[in-house]
């Protein structure tokens, strides 16, 4: 069985983490504050939204007993949280934090290519 510290979600995760201050910096730089702070929370939002798979994923693997009927439930419903997370998110961050919609999207993207690389990179030493 695979442990968390080695799964491409975990990975995945720590490479949006890593991401987030990189982005802010360089679009606070090139397009001001404000944009660097919706690039931040565009990668951030990302961030939760993988976070919430990775905690699902760890879940799982805890119970080896669960069948594959179970297995499916928890696949929809992980589906479905961070549909729902992210679609929250995105609304307070562009209705209610008024965050400019651009570099917010553009650093919600950028986040999700790390899943690109992290699948591209991701070697399985067994």
């Amino acid at each position: 069985m695979l442990s968390g510290t080695h799964t491409g979600t975990r990975r995945v995760a720590f490479a949006q983490a890593g991401l987030a201050p990189v982005a802010a910096l360089i679009a606070g730089i090139f397009a001001g504050i404000e944009a660097g702070i919706a690039m931040l929370y565009g990668v951030l939002v990302a961030l939760a939204v993988s976070t919430v798979l990775v905690w699902r994923e760890r879940q799982s693997m805890q119970h080896p007993e669960w069948d594959q009927h179970r297995l499916l439930k928890l696949f929809i419903r992980t589906g479905l949280e961070r549909l729902v997370l992210l679609v929250g998110l995105l609304a307070l961050g562009l209705g209610v934090l008024r965050l400019a919609p651009l570099p917010l999207l553009l650093g919600l993207a950028l986040a999700q290519f790390t899943w690109l690389l992290a699948a591209a990179t991701f070697h399985d030493d067994k």
